[in-house]
């Protein structure tokens, strides 16, 4: 029997203005979310960077070993690098102990290869630095299948050739925000296909699926597919056994 538990990073991600509710009831959310992955044994929330100072102390408090993580460059990823460095220099002094990077696909798009590297490489060299987790969302609603596969792919080789072979654990591939608006009714977060390709392209990188895994058999197979971590707002869902309708 898997522990889903153990693979799920429990996630807030709306901003006051997007959910209509104000700051404190938005940081009551993401508290009672923190409260949750102690009661669960979730191993990490997933949280926006204003809110990671005061969960971490909430989180030390309790004594608690749940894992705070927090988005960089969210959620279109076309920030610059130094303002991707800014804001993840921040979250660490603030606590957090994971850093979920949107990539700039849309310079990879473009095909400026060269933009996007320099960002991987800086920023995860910072988080490297810290101790802290590194993941590189690649949007993969934005992407075709030759896309996902040469990003995750070119991702991987950067990893493997600028990182020492113990820290390329702590550089994740991760498929999707959860925010990318799609057409027709395209899925915008992981799918089975996508995770797969990304899974072949990612060598020695561990893969975070992120966004539409609602049911506990999907968690289950994806955790049986070979991804490490489930980014997903439905935790507490999936480790009742129950299925959501939620939309990441």
């Amino acid at each position: 029997m898997i522990n889903i538990a153990r693979y799920l990073d429990s996630t807030y991600l709306k901003t006051s203005q997007q959910s209509g509710i104000s700051q404190q009831e938005t940081l009551q959310k993401v508290k009672n979310l923190a409260q949750e992955a102690i009661d669960h044994h979730i191993f990490a929330v997933m949280i926006r960077p204003d809110y990671v100072a005061e969960i971490k102390n909430f989180l030390n408090e309790k004594n608690s070993d749940v894992v705070v993580g927090t988005v960089i460059g969210f959620h279109e990823g076309t920030y610059s690098v130094d303002e991707k460095l800014s804001e993840a220099t921040k979250a660490i002094s603030d606590g957090a102990d994971e850093l979920d990077f949107v990539i700039n696909y849309e310079a990879y798009l473009k095909g400026d290869l060269e933009l996007v590297r320099d960002e991987f490489l800086r920023c995860t060299q910072l988080c490297i630095q810290h101790q802290k987790i590194a993941k590189w969302i690649i949007e993969i609603a934005a992407l075709t299948d030759p896309q996902i596969a040469n990003l995750t792919k070119n991702i991987s080789t950067w990893a493997e050739e600028n990182f020492d072979e113990k820290d390329l654990k702590n550089i994740f591939v991760k498929s999707s925000t959860g925010f990318y608006q799609t057409e027709n009714g395209k899925p915008n977060g992981a799918t089975f296909e996508g995770i797969k390709i990304m899974l072949d392209n990612a060598g020695k990188l561990p893969v975070k699926a992120a966004g539409g895994v609602r049911s506990p058999e999907d968690a289950e197979k994806m955790i049986k597919l070979g991804v490490k971590r489930i980014g997903t707002s439905s935790a507490l869902a999936l480790i009742k056994n129950e299925s959501s309708s939620e939309g990441y």
